[in-house]
């Protein structure tokens, strides 16, 4: 039997998402590459279908006595509508696809954590700056849904020996690296862990 728990959130699937990362040169005055449009707010307008798609797909997960049943037929709907939407190219904004990631994060294979983890680098390159941490928990539940060990710490699964974070590649990643991705640190992922193992035991 297995409950899995992303940092932060619980969640009943377990994986996701696709690592990038990028070399910074320092300008100097002869030489400066930068994006003059990088600083601007992006513009673009929320759907407000994906923004109503959103607020449920949260709210499913915050009743009480949930029936999970209910609720995967419900994700289901869910990312069939939002599939639509970005075919059609009514998404645009970094709330829209800060919000569709979390709805293909919801899914149960492999390439919709997949999905959400690209989603979510968008909602990053548009603005959405707290898209981070969905970035990084996607690529997580990927890595874990294809048989890989996460790299960031953010997927919490529940098996009958108690929690666990395994196959976890702790190495691979700085805490400093973990903290740019809104990722907690190992201790403090540590410190989780315990608590949730206390809570059940009744320590």
């Amino acid at each position: 039997m297995k409950t899995t728990l992303a940092l932060g959130r619980i969640a009943r699937a377990g994986v996701l998402s696709l690592l990038f990362a990028a070399v910074l040169t320092p300008p100097t005055a002869a030489q400066d590459h930068s994006d003059p449009t990088e600083t601007q707010p992006d513009a673009r307008p929320n759907n407000p279908e994906m923004t109503a798609i959103f607020e449920a797909d949260q709210a499913a997960r915050k009743k009480p006595d949930i029936d999970w049943e209910k609720v995967a037929i419900e994700d289901a709907a869910r990312r069939k509508r939002v599939g639509e939407l970005l075919n059609g190219g009514a998404l645009q904004s970094g709330d829209d696809y800060y919000h569709a990631a979390f709805v293909f994060q919801h899914g149960d294979a492999p390439s919709d954590y997949l999905k959400a983890h690209a989603l979510a680098l968008l909602a990053v390159s548009r603005g959405r700056k707290s898209a981070t941490w969905i970035a990084a928990a996607t690529l997580d539940r990927y890595l874990m849904a294809i048989g890989q060990p996460q790299i960031y710490g953010t997927q919490f699964t529940k098996r009958d020996d108690g929690w666990s974070q395994e196959p976890y590649q702790r190495e691979l990643l700085s805490d400093a690296l973990r903290e740019a991705s809104s990722v907690p640190p190992i201790a403090q992922q540590e410190r989780q862990r315990s608590a949730l193992s206390a809570r059940d035991t009744g320590e």
